[in-house]
């Protein structure tokens, strides 16, 4: 079966009748329903019924048949564990779940079960082979999605528990060096160069920092609730960031405290449509480092000026654990200061 391009997920297959013709079969999506006249004669592109057999399918289709992965998926979508993440989480999850559903949907929950159905999920999983991070995420999402349905009880087995991943990466070691820092800054606009100093200064996630509002500054500190983990964080707010954010700090605290170049609050789309451009424009890319790796940078620098893990955690939001990884990964962790506690007794004792 092969997909046709004029309709979103129209699939099609062909047959070799008896007669020796050939009969085009189309289907609503890949493993969906055959579209056909009432009298069960397959519809064929121009029919006058056909756009309407299309369009009823996909509406019955967004309709939980009980007893199948798609009553899974919807449970799933309607679950706290969907609900309460971020936004942009949502919507990304929302993405790969349609590539599921378009998959398995019909699938019976008493074959979602069946050890047999691993290997299934992992044979679909390999046709992602060469975008490995599409192939985990879709992975991992499935299992998600399994992992609540076995929480509540609508099944009796996760087939998908610990599938192990195809894309390997630890981005701890990636910072933003000076070097870095100053070029996105020689072709940035100001606001950008602010919303860079505020990364660099917090090392909060983009989302957080696109939402932040005045009401969350006082005038010392930034006060906020992270989207992604819902932690409190309070950060002290201090050189060059506090010189900036009371510049523009207004008479009446309200309105997001980042704005575009017409003075609007930014969407997050908006923003990472302003900060990739003026990103590529600094040939930045070439150094595969993204947004999210000013936060390994914050960390860094915050170490680089000698404070403890703690204390970093505090700022940041990062669990202890993380920012030893990342101050491990860039040579500043335990292991060096102990190194170096090492080497000044051994100076101290024969130099």
């Amino acid at each position: 079966m092969r997909r046709a391009k004029l309709l979103p997920g129209l699939a099609t297959s062909s047959k070799i009748l008896a007669d020796g013709t050939k009969q085009k079969y189309f289907y609503a999506w890949r493993g969906g329903p055959l579209l056909k006249a009432a009298d069960g004669t397959p519809l064929q592109m121009g029919d006058p019924q056909f756009i309407v057999a299309y369009a009823k399918a996909h509406a019955d289709r967004k309709k939980p048949e009980p007893g199948t992965l798609f009553s899974l998926i919807a449970m799933f979508k309607a679950s706290s564990e969907f609900t309460r993440l971020a936004e942009r989480t949502r919507k990304d999850y929302m993405k790969y779940l349609r590539i599921i559903e378009d998959e398995f949907s019909s699938m019976p929950i008493a074959a979602v079960e069946d050890r047999r159905a691993r290997g299934k999920f992992k044979a679909w999983r390999d046709t992602f082979a060469d975008n490995p991070r599409k192939a985990d995420y879709c992975w991992t999402l499935l299992a998600r999605v399994l992992s609540v349905a076995k929480d509540r009880g609508m099944i009796a087995v996760n087939v998908c528990e610990r599938g192990g991943r195809l894309y390997s990466s630890d981005r701890a070691e990636i910072i933003w060096q000076n070097e870095h820092i100053e070029a996105f800054r020689a072709v940035a606009s100001k606001e950008l160069q602010f919303a860079l100093l505020l990364a660099l200064w917090t090392g909060q996630r983009q989302g957080d920092i696109v939402k932040l509002s005045w009401t969350q500054y006082d005038g010392n500190c930034i006060r906020l609730r992270q989207g992604k983990r819902k932690k409190h964080v309070v950060i002290p707010v201090a050189g060059p960031l506090k010189e900036a954010m009371d510049a523009r700090r207004p008479e009446k605290p309200e309105g997001t405290i980042l704005r575009n170049t017409f003075g609007a609050s930014w969407t997050e789309d908006g923003f990472r449509t302003s900060w990739g451009k003026a990103f590529d424009k600094a040939h930045l890319a070439d150094f595969d480092l993204h947004f999210h790796d000013l936060r390994g940078t914050a960390i860094t620098r915050l170490a680089i000026a000698g404070c403890t893990v703690p204390q970093i955690a505090a700022i940041t939001g990062h669990s202890m654990k993380d920012v030893e990884r990342i101050l491990q990964a860039n040579y500043l962790g335990g292991q060096v200061q102990l190194a170096d506690q090492a080497m000044a007794s051994y100076v101290a004792a024969f130099g």
